[in-house]
């Protein structure tokens, strides 16, 4: 069954992108080719190897599939860090998972943050790529609030074909992602007498 963010891009994202932008062929059209979920652990806690597994266990709770594990890749003594040293997971989600979690993601996730105004317009790295921190583990439905030990920070990086930062956030606003709109302030109401 195919995710319904899917469905959306194949039936309304993709027309309004030709008419927004202009491209003349559907293979112009840019899409989200993956989506890397990534999160990492100080290795100089006391009970470092049980915040590693809690880490793993919520990341394949959140995204539906096992994570693999990241190592350091040099020694730095003032990290408690060795090299080859496990310090964090990542999973990488492709085809119907990835649009599966960027749904939950964007519609039901980022909504749950408090006091959200909007992901930063900031984030693209200039190939039509978007990166996007998480701070807490909270947000995302599956996770129980009663079990968590300590909170884990991700970060998503959502991996397209767009060529432009500008290309990127067409397709990204119209999958719904809700970016904040520059810092501007809502102008005051006047006071009615």
């Amino acid at each position: 069954m195919a995710a319904e963010l899917y469905k959306e891009y194949q039936e309304r994202v993709i027309a309004a992108l030709k008419a927004q932008q202009g491209y003349t062929n559907i293979h112009q059209v840019p899409k989200v080719t993956k989506v890397v979920v990534n999160t990492c652990i100080n290795a100089g806690l006391s009970d470092y190897k049980q915040a590693l597994e809690d880490a793993k266990n919520e990341l394949a709770t959140i995204t539906g599939q096992k994570p693999a594990e990241t190592r350091s890749k040099k020694s730095i003594a003032n990290f408690k860090l060795r090299e080859n040293q496990a310090i964090g997971a990542k999973v990488t989600l492709r085809g119907n998972r990835m649009y599966e979690f960027l749904e939950r993601l964007i519609k039901t996730a980022l909504p749950r943050i408090r006091d959200f105004r909007g992901v930063s317009t900031k984030a693209f790295d200039g190939n039509g790529n978007y990166t996007l921190g998480v701070a807490d583990q909270a947000i995302f439905p599956e996770i129980e609030l009663d079990k968590i030990k300590r909170n884990i920070g991700f970060d998503v990086c959502i991996v397209t074909t767009a060529k432009t930062n500008a290309e990127a956030k067409a397709l990204l606003t119209e999958l719904g992602m809700p970016f904040a709109d520059k810092g501007r302030k809502p102008k005051a109401q006047p006071a009615t007498a």
